[in-house]
């Protein structure tokens, strides 16, 4: 059963999600383990919503403690085929100012040892991540932009960092010179698995501070960045608003559909069946119906 088509993972200061007309909460078990919190499955202007915290209600969780291969299992299994995340992030460049938005369209990775995938234990697969921001998406959320009169900042480079701590003035100039546009400690692993997922997949990345590398300023500080982080959630809880009905409209063409049809490499007949089960809401459609006795359901 479909029970939400677009998914909002909320990040730093948008824990809930003004305009949701809230009709349940799900909790969603997976193979993977407890996503970060209840979704809340709701309607924005008839469009079946299911928004997450992604550091769970309080902020109770690291970046590096999320489970982002729970969350973005439980949402495909509740049948989300469009996801559009929010974060907080510093900013690399003098033009893009706290309290903007960026839209980002690629990233650079320097975080370690965070899960990233949903393949392994005897499944092998391959999925192009060249362009790893749905296009159609994004381009929605910049015309949405444009509608509820945002200030924001079309494509970019998000370079993701592990964290918790904030970078170094060092990293944080070397980082300038690679031509990066922020930085931020989440979204690069959702971009991945939504990919995985086909799962078609945008970053709304709301800027909170400079980082460190502006000498001008006081060092990035978690009071300077509470002071935006309100101003922010408003922003990105107006422009989701704007965009979820022609999102939820659009006819789905992109390459994010068909991610996985020549990425598993794997003789099928040597998958373990058990792997095949829990995997089932992401790779039942490329096994034969023999293969999954039943599809997991949340």
């Amino acid at each position: 059963m479909k029970e939400a088509q677009i998914g909002v993972i909320g990040g730093s200061g948008l824990y809930a999600m003004d305009g949701l007309t809230v009709l349940f909460e799900r909790t969603v078990p997976t193979p993977f383990g407890e996503p970060s919190d209840p979704f809340v499955i709701g309607e924005i202007d008839g469009v079946r919503v299911a928004f997450l915290s992604r550091h769970g209600r309080g902020h109770r969780l690291m970046p590096s403690e999320i489970n982002n291969r729970a969350n973005l299992f439980a949402l495909k299994s509740l049948g989300v085929d469009t996801i559009v995340s929010v974060s907080a992030v510093g900013s690399m460049k003098e033009e893009y100012r706290p309290t903007d938005i960026v839209l980002t369209h690629q990233f650079i990775d320097r975080t370690r040892h965070r899960p990233d995938t949903f393949f392994g234990n005897g499944i092998v697969a391959h999925v192009s991540f060249a362009d790893p921001i749905c296009a159609a998406v994004s381009f929605g959320l910049s015309h949405a932009a444009r509608e509820a009169k945002v200030k924001a900042h079309i494509g970019g480079v998000y370079l993701c960092m592990e964290g918790p701590q904030f970078s170094t003035r060092a990293e944080s100039n070397l980082y300038r010179s690679w031509g990066v546009d922020v930085i931020g400690m989440t979204n690069l692993q959702e971009a991945k698995l939504a990919r995985e997922a086909e799962i078609c997949y945008a970053t709304i990345a709301m800027i909170t501070d400079y980082d460190c590398w502006r000498e001008s300023d006081e060092a990035v500080n978690v009071q300077a960045i509470l002071g935006y982080l309100q101003t922010n959630a408003e922003t990105a809880s107006t422009l989701i608003r704007q965009a979820i009905p022609s999102l939820a409209a659009r006819k789905r063409e992109c390459l994010c559909v068909n991610a996985l049809q020549n990425a598993i490499i794997t003789d099928r007949r040597i998958i373990p069946q058990q792997v095949k089960e829990d995997l089932a809401p992401i790779v039942g459609r490329y096994m034969e119906p023999e293969d999954i006795s039943h599809l997991s359901q949340p």
